[in-house]
This record gives C-alpha cells, structure tokens and sequence, in this order.
C-alpha cells in the first residue's frame, strides 16, 4: 500500500497580524513619522495627478495613492546605508527612502515642514515633469527615479527588471560585511516574471541579505491575479526557494513595518533573503487620475471597500485612540502637506489669468544635453602607460592565447581586489569551459563566483554590482547567444543605466563571451554579437586578435567605467602569438586600431579572428592591401583617424567579418564609411560576410554559413575588379 508523508517548506510562511498591544508599543514618535510621511507621498501623488490631468507630465503618471502604506511602513526601519530599489510605480518608495535621508530624526505631525523637506519634493517632482533640476536631470520622468547618497538604487519600467540590480546591491553588502541589506520592491505582475524568480534562487544560493517586496495590488494593469495565476498568495513562492516569508496587510503600515523588522533580523544575522507580500491597492488606474472603475475591470463598490481602509485613516484614527494626536491636527498636517505641494509646483511652474500654466522654460534641460553622459569620456584612463607590440621593451614569448588571457585576469585580480568574476562554470573544470579562468578560484576565494544557469539574473546581478561601485564584476557568458535570454539586462538596464538616471554614475563592468563558429555547436551557439552590441548605445567593445593585444584591452577594459564587451574566439584560444612575460600592466587605448600591414591599393578592416586569414589571404595573393585591426568596436570606440588616412590613400574599403549577414557588424561600418568619406572611395565600400542562416551542426553547411579563407580571397579579387585591376597570376 502506498503511504503519503506531508512535506513542509525548509523556510518559515507566515501570516503577520498587528494587534492592539502593537499599537500600544508602537509609541507616539514612531507613529508620527509614520503619518506625516504617509500624507507627504499622498499630497506629492495628488499634485502629479493634477498636473498630469492639465496635460504637463509628458509621459505616464503611475501614481501609487492608496499603496502608500506599504512602501511607508517597510522603510521606516532601514538605515541609511541600506539600498532600495523599485518598478514602474516607485514614487512612493523612493520619496519614503529620501524623507528617511533628508529627517533621519523623524517627521513631527505637528511641525512645520523643514527646508531639505520641500527640496527633496521639488526635486522630485521637476524629475517626474522632465525638468533639469531633477534627480536625473530630467532624463527618467516618472518611472526612474534614483537618488545614490539616500540609498534609492533606481525604479525601473522593465516589469521586473530591477530585482537581480538589486541583488547586485545585496551582494556588495554581504561581501563587505557591513549588515546592510537591499529590498527590492515589484508587484504581482512581476511575481511570475523569470527574472524575478531566477533571482530569488540565486539570492537564496548566495545568502544574499536582500528582501523581495510585493506589492500585490490586485491588478496587473487590468489582468486580475487570479487570472495569472493558480497560487494567489504571492509569498508562497518564498518557501519554494527555501526564503523565510511573510503576508502582511499592507493598508495597515505597522503590520508592514513589524513584519519587515523581523525579515531584517534574518538578513543582519546572516539569514539569507527574505520576502514579504503586502496586500494594497492602487486607488487610481494603472496610469493618469482616472480610477479602474472608469476602464470596466473594476467596479466602483470594490475600489469603495479598498478606501474604507485607507491606511493614512488607518495610522490617524489608532493614533487619535491613543491620545497621540487630536482629529484638527490631522486635519492641519493635511493642510500643511498639500500647501507645501502647491507652493512647490508654484516654483516650478508659471501661469497667467486665465492661462493653463505651463512649465517655466528656464527650467527644461538643454537639448545640448542630449547625449551627455551616454557613456564617460575615458578620462579614468588619462596618464595610464600605453604599449604596442612592435614598440614593447619588456620581454615577449611566445604563449597560446587562452594562457595569456588567465594570466592577465590573475594579475589584476591580484593587484585589484575590486574585481570579481562570475558566470557558469568559471569556478571549476580548471577555468570554465576554456580555461579562461584557471587558477583564479583558489587564488581568490569568495570572488570567482560560480552561478546557476541564469543569465538573465547574474547579467543583472552583475550590473547591480557595477552601480552600487564597490566591486568591478566581470561576467563571462559561455556562448554570446545566450545575450538573448539575457537581453533585458544586456540592453535595457546596464547599457542605459548610466544615461537614463542622468550621466553622472558609472558602469564598471566587463562581459566576456567566445565566437563559436566553426566548432559545430550549430545555430544557437555560434553567433558573432559584434554588431548586436554595436547598436546598443551604452557598450563598448574590443576584439583582440592577438595574445599582446588582449593584455593591454582587458586592462582598459578593467579600468574603463563603462560597461565593455569583450570579444573572444575559440579559433584564436589554442593559436600562439607574441605575449608579454613579466609586464602585464599596459594598455591599449579604447578607441586605437592598428595598421596590421601597410599598403596602397585598397583597405582592408578586420578585428578578432578574421585579421589572421585576412593577412594570410592577403600575402598569398600578392594583394597590395592596407589591413586594419579594429580592436575597438563600439560606434564611440572606432579609430576614424586611422581608417581615414588609410581611405584616403587607397580610395578603395573591404569589411571582413565571419558572421552572418542579418546581425552583420559591417552593416553599420560600411554606412558610417560611407557617410564620412564618399569624396575619397572610387567604389562602394565591399564586404565579405556569412551567409543569411545561422551556422547549422553540419560541418559542410556551418562552412557554408560562415566567411573563411575562400570568401576572403574572392573579396579582394572583386574589390580589384571593380577598380579594373586583375591579379599577376590570373
């Protein structure tokens, strides 16, 4: 007969009640904080309301009246070294997180508001109307809103994109060991979202003393919970990962607040990660000030019985209870709140009689700002000592590649303690997958960081690492196509990062990844991402073709405070060439490229492990060719001085690349050449370049697939023919 044995979760789920006795404990001083930063939020949410309503914030208003509780009553414990971060509708929790910064001692009911008070809610609200004075000048509106100095990491409009940024944070914290601790808040909609719960295992597995929030407000835009999914206790996906979690009440903030003073004892012991769900409601629709009853998915007596507990009502009437305060001076902090709002959008704003007011002009951001701060200006590489190969006075030995690469990750690990590396299998079978990492594991314990499969989370963990500016984390990714499982963070959050929350942060992260082609690994492991990366505003990116060139490109990489893709081979890992013995502290400028062979009749632009058969096809050919070696990829990184003087000597231009024609580098090189010097070609620029399929596993259509030697030497047989030159031996 078969028997059945209950299993219950390894971590605690519970369910956090607040009783009268709570409230009694609670104290006047705590409470009163509590409701006067509970009325600042609602006073700041109404007025972008009503400014949104008069057609003056470009963009959504995803206003967070109602949820107010929530994001109140689980920051009023967090120190100021503790780090949040947040979704789409983060006003609430970001204005929580500052008041905390701005009043450290509290908020007096009573008390007239403080000058750093009314800064930060001027500040704030010039951000949401796209102002120059705002926390990122203008440039992240409404849903980013990141203010470093307070401890407020960035809100995000990713769905979810945030939370492995957070980890990052997290993980800064743990290694640090200060007992600080990040909380990263999301809604139901993001519960079910891969990046999420990837993180939740991955925080789980490091022990990272970071605290899901959920805002469970019901709703997900219009899509109801129970529409999305079967298990609507949202906190029942703690336990599955082994997360100590709890269920709160999130209209009553003491609840909110008890539960999240226990999950902080857990994470300053030690713990691990934690989750809270709080039940709210957002009283208005997901965007403007039109409630969910006016669009049909809700009705009017729900969002009745909702405001029944408005958790302002709820902090005002325990407090009255309990003699704390009188129902008039509630009604003055009320009074107080909304003045203080009208006088700041005063400031900001200018009307005549009868006029609609419109924004004071002085006050948007110049469009010369535009692209500032899209990426740094270099200026952390000023002064540093630079080397070529055919100058070098160190001693040179010849060394296979993939040695040269370990050998420089283990010198600035050793010279940087900054540095961290993490990625699948790097910590183990002798350096990963290739080597590339062997030795560093048992050199550096604690910072060569093994993860599970899930690039979206460790990509994101990484970049969170990166802006929280402690660590320096280089990702490895074993194959470049995995870039699309990770693509929200690649593109959307570290690529934007620096310029969306308004230029003045740094980056400093480097993603190493190999082109397969060739090794029969097929279609979903053999792509070039050179010029998906291109296109992404945000990344740099170097190819190193030579064991030399790559010692001095990781360095600048290193150093460098934007986020670099290094671009391998595997062709080029067992290969040899020249590599430094004892000096590995050189650099190579970002942004250099290196005339590889002199010559007259024609340019020829290669990078990586295309420049090796281009000079052989060259040479074999008799070809009076002029070949370049890129090394810098990235549109602000391409040498024009260099490939310039050479145009302008041959007038003639061949891009060499492996890869296949639809995510082709040469696409947006062959067009930039062009633009920039049609006055000097004598034909349109050429290109030699893979066929439209991705690599296929057979070894006869992966050759057909990819550009090699053949492809190569009938480039320059038809860039001659078409200046009407035919070579000596045909």
């Amino acid at each position: 007969m078969t028997t059945h044995h209950p299993l219950k979760p390894a971590a605690p789920w519970r369910e956090l009640r607040t009783t009268a006795a709570d409230w009694d404990a609670a104290g006047p001083a705590l409470l009163g904080t509590m409701l006067t930063a509970l009325h600042l939020i609602r006073a700041f949410e109404e007025k972008v309301l009503e400014l949104a309503g008069q057609g003056l914030v470009h963009g959504p208003a995803h206003s967070s009246i109602g949820q107010e509780g929530g994001a109140v009553g689980s920051i009023l414990p967090l120190r100021v070294g503790d780090q949040i971060n947040g979704s789409h509708r983060g006003h609430h929790q970001f204005l929580a997180k500052a008041l905390g910064y701005v009043a450290p001692h509290g908020l007096d009911p009573r008390a007239g508001m403080a000058a750093e008070v009314q800064a930060l809610m001027r500040r704030t609200l010039a951000e949401i109307l796209g102002l120059a004075e705002g926390f990122c000048k203008g440039r992240g509106g409404s849903m980013h809103l990141r203010w470093a100095d307070a401890g407020a990491l960035g809100t995000n409009a990713i769905v979810g994109g945030g939370v492995p940024m957070a980890a990052g944070a997290a993980w800064a914290h743990r290694r640090d060991g200060t007992g600080d601790v990040a909380v990263t808040y999301f809604g139901d909609g993001a519960v079910n979202i891969g990046s999420v719960l990837e993180t939740m295992n991955l925080a789980a597995a490091w022990n990272l003393p970071l605290c899901f929030f959920v805002e469970n407000n019901g709703y997900a835009v219009s899509t109801r919970v129970d529409e999305a999914t079967r298990e609507q206790r949202l906190s029942s996906r703690g336990p599955a990962f082994g997360i100590p979690s709890w269920r709160v009440d999130g209209m009553d903030p003491l609840a909110v607040h008890l539960a999240m003073r226990e999950a902080l004892e857990v994470m300053r012991s030690g713990g691990g990660p934690t989750l809270i769900e709080a039940e709210v409601y957002r009283y208005f629709h997901q965007n403007g000030p039109a409630p969910g009853s006016a669009f049909g998915y809700r009705s009017k007596e729900e969002e009745a019985q909702w405001r029944a507990r408005d958790p302002l009502d709820r902090v005002a009437r325990e407090m009255q209870a309990r003699r704390q305060i009188a129902a008039a001076e509630v009604a003055a902090l009320r009074t107080r709140c909304t003045n203080l709002m009208d006088a700041v959008a005063g400031e900001l704003l200018e009307a005549q009689p009868g006029t609609v007011p419109r924004i004071r002009p002085a006050l948007w951001p110049s469009p010369d700002f535009r692209d500032v701060g899209v990426r740094g200006d270099l200026s952390e590489l000023a002064g540093v000592r630079t080397a070529e190969q055919e100058t070098f006075t160190g001693r040179l030995e010849e060394r296979k590649f993939i040695d040269t690469v370990a050998d420089v990750m283990h010198r600035r690990m050793a010279r940087d303690e900054r540095i961290v590396v993490l990625g699948e299998d790097v910590h183990r079978l002798k350096g990963g997958t290739n080597g590339a990492t062997r030795g560093l594991a048992d050199a550096f314990p604690g910072r060569v960081l093994g993860t599970p499969i899930s690039e979206n989370a460790f990509a994101g963990l990484a970049g969170g690492i990166a802006m929280d500016g402690r660590y320096v984390p280089v990702v490895e990714f074993m194959y470049p196509d995995f870039l699309w499982v990770a693509a929200d963070q690649v593109f959307n959050q570290i690529a934007k990062a620096r310029h969306m929350f308004g230029g003045d942060g740094a980056m400093p992260l480097v993603l190493r990844t190999k082109v397969a082609m060739g090794t029969g690994y097929g279609s979903q492991h053999s792509m070039d991402p050179a010029g998906i990366f291109a296109t992404s505003v945000g990344w740099r990116i170097v190819a190193p073709s030579t064991p030399f060139d790559y010692v001095g490109l990781m360095n600048s990489a290193l150093r460098c405070q934007d986020p670099v893709l290094v671009l391998e081979h595997v062709d080029l890992y067992n290969s040899k060439g020249m590599a430094p013995v004892d000096d590995l502290d050189f650099f190579i400028p970002l942004g250099k490229a290196r005339v590889a062979r002199r010559g007259g009749v024609m340019t020829v632009l290669a990078y990586g492990a295309m420049l090796a058969p281009t000079l052989d096809a060259v040479s074999r050919l008799g070809v009076d060719a002029e070949v370049i070696d890129l090394r810098s990829l990235d549109r602000a990184g391409l040498d024009w001085e260099t490939i310039g003087a050479s145009i302008r000597k041959t007038n003639s231009v061949l891009v060499v690349e492996q890869g296949s024609i639809g995510t082709s580098y040469g696409t947006l090189l062959g067009d930039e050449i062009q633009r920039r010097f049609f006055d000097w070609l004598d034909q349109p620029v050429q290109r030699v370049h893979g066929g439209e399929a991705s690599p296929s596993v057979s070894k006869v259509l992966e050759a057909a697939a990819c550009a090699g030697a053949r492809e190569i030497a009938d480039g320059l047989r038809r860039t001659l023919r078409d200046q009407g030159v035919k070579l000596a031996a045909e």
